[in-house]
């Protein structure tokens, strides 16, 4: 990889690339190596959210997991530096992490250590000394089953489905069609809430069990007509309909969203605008909002 793809700063790890290939070299795939002794997640996690800052979207994320053996890293270092990869790891071994470091400087490959700072500030700051075990965030104990059953409620839940459960659930997501009701209550289920949806329509009437439940665990998600409009022509356009249908019109729209603010005024609702949000961003809205009323 070239210095000018990262704006020109030079950690001295990576391979140089002479002048005159830089043009060709920038039009090659690009692959980002993930490195891990457990299922890799957090540091692919980090490099995705890391590639939305430059456009490189032909990027690609190859993930090496459970390595165990400094054999594994070696052959892993030795297969970035002839491919012009870098490394982006989670090791919790010292020999591990000592390896992946001498290997970098060897190879001349940048390797970047997501977790190790942060145990070197938790020591610093704290004096505790890490267990030094790989795959704790996803051990299989109490909170683990946990968030199986969260999911398991709201993929039961979806879609206005299984209304007498509505008592256990910590959120109900309400809102109209394509305001991400699905998604957002699966992102929040990973996380171990049991999640209820229910699309309104103006010409359907809320079921009763609906303002018999909690109004702290309500959340009115609604999002610009102009940008709702949009997403339900994609959605006609994927199920071969076309787009004039009043489903997409301006008209239908705004008396949809005026309907479900009403009820949201009724209800006491959280209401939260999901217009160019992402999912992850949501979430986080909601949670801050309504951690007070959530069981933890």
């Amino acid at each position: 990889m070239s210095e000018q793809e990262f704006g020109g700063v030079n950690s001295g790890l990576f391979a140089g690339v002479p002048l005159g290939e830089e043009e060709e070299s920038a039009r090659e795939p690009k692959t980002v190596i993930v490195c891990s002794d457990s299922a890799g997640e957090t540091a692919e996690t980090v490099v995705r959210a890391t590639i939305r800052q430059f456009e490189a979207q032909s990027v690609k994320i190859e993930r090496w997991a459970s390595v165990k053996s400094e054999d594994e890293i070696r052959q892993m270092m030795e297969h970035a530096a002839s491919i012009g990869s870098f490394v982006v790891y989670t090791l919790v071994l010292p020999e591990l992490r000592e390896m992946i470091r001498e290997e970098s400087a060897r190879l001349a490959v940048c390797a970047v250590d997501v977790m190790g700072p942060v145990m070197e500030g938790f020591v610093r700051t704290f004096n505790s000394a890490p267990k030094q075990q790989a795959g704790l965030l996803h051990r299989m104990d109490q909170e683990y089953f946990n968030r199986v059953a969260a999911v398991e409620f709201t993929v039961k839940s979806d879609d206005g489905q299984h209304i007498g459960g509505w008592g256990e659930a910590d959120l109900i997501l309400l809102g109209v069609s394509r305001t991400s009701k699905t998604p957002l209550g699966i992102y929040l289920a990973h996380k171990g809430y049991k999640v209820a949806n229910y699309p309104l329509v103006p010409e359907v009437k809320p079921p009763e069990e609906l303002f018999r439940v909690s109004r702290g665990r309500f959340v009115g998600l609604t999002m610009s007509p102009e940008k709702l409009i949009g997403i339900r022509i994609e959605r006609l356009k994927s199920m071969g309909l076309p787009p004039g249908v009043s489903y997409a019109s301006l008209t239908r729209v705004a008396e949809e969203l005026e309907h479900a603010q009403e009820l949201f005024r009724q209800l006491g609702c959280l209401v939260v605008d999901v217009t160019d949000r992402a999912i992850e961003e949501t979430a986080g809205v909601i949670l801050d909002a309504r951690k007070h009323v959530l069981r933890t």
